[in-house]
């Protein structure tokens, strides 16, 4: 695998691959990978001719220091779990090489789709997401964009501005990776304690359970339910939303959309926590 650290010998190296005709697919990360990134590396080498990941913990897109300085960086161990599955490329940058004249905003209208959920608790976020993958889709210059669906809200706004921007990468919405017990896979998970993990299995039961209650009641009561399950102690939930899955807009009645998703939010020993489920597909 070819580690790179500049734009200059990254772009070398893709240029030359896709002289040879090859495709190029494409998953930006932060780090701390994990299988739920394996998943999508498995997905990419089967959806296109070249894998190319990247390691950047962008820091436009936290609201939180302290939640920027925590992100674990474990690069060693994240360099060999890449190797070891397969990926032909990883780009380690720098900021100042990302962002070699500061980040520049982007002239995108997501409407409310960056309001609501995620949005109402991390003020500015999703500008930093939208920004560092469009700086980054601009570098690599790739056939696909590899996501996962755990974090909804984020490929739902990467779509609307590859939409927006008329980019011509296609966008790749991968399945959310659990561990056996039913947690979603995600990086922050190596900051809970032993106890802390099996405590989080609660949020994927109660996404599940919630999926049983669709032809039985109505959104408003499965959130207040939800919301009531989440309270057991040690949790601190900030939301469980029943949304349209096209524009993330509450919805009354389960049958006035037929793409129905259930996203919550919560808190669990310091740890902040996200989770979701297609509850109508």
């Amino acid at each position: 695998m070819y580690v790179f650290k500049t734009v200059k010998d990254l772009q070398n190296y893709v240029a030359n691959n896709r002289n040879e005709g090859k495709t190029i697919g494409f998953t930006p990360t932060m780090g701390a990978l994990h299988q739920g990134h394996m998943s999508l590396l498995k997905i990419s080498k089967e959806k296109a001719d070249l894998s190319i990941f990247s390691i950047f913990v962008n820091p436009t897109q936290f609201n939180d220091e302290e939640d920027l300085k925590k992100y674990p960086r474990p690069i060693v161990a994240d360099i060999e779990l890449l190797e070891k599955n397969g990926c032909n490329a990883l780009f380690l940058p720098s900021v100042k090489e990302v962002y070699p004249n500061n980040p520049q905003p982007l002239n995108l209208d997501l409407g409310k789709l960056d309001k609501v959920m995620e949005g109402e608790f991390r003020e500015g976020h999703f500008a930093g997401v939208a920004q560092v993958v469009k700086r980054l889709l601009d570098i690599v210059l790739p056939d696909k964009l590899f996501m996962g669906q755990k974090d909804f809200q984020q490929f739902t706004i990467i779509q609307s501005m590859i939409d927006q921007l008329k980019i011509t990468t296609e966008l790749v919405v991968c399945p959310i990776m659990r561990v056996q017990s039913g947690l979603a896979m995600s990086s922050r998970n190596v900051r809970l304690s032993e106890k802390g993990r099996k405590e989080a299995t609660l949020i994927s039961k109660t996404l599940k359970a919630a999926k049983k209650k669709v032809d039985s009641s109505t959104p408003a009561k499965v959130e207040k339910w939800a919301m009531k399950e989440l309270s057991a102690p040690g949790f601190e939930p900030e939301y469980f939303t029943i949304v349209d899955g096209h524009t993330l807009q509450p919805i009354k009645e389960f049958s006035d959309s037929d793409y129905v998703v259930a996203c919550v939010a919560t808190w669990l020993e310091g740890v902040r926590l996200i989770d979701n489920e297609i509850l109508k597909p």
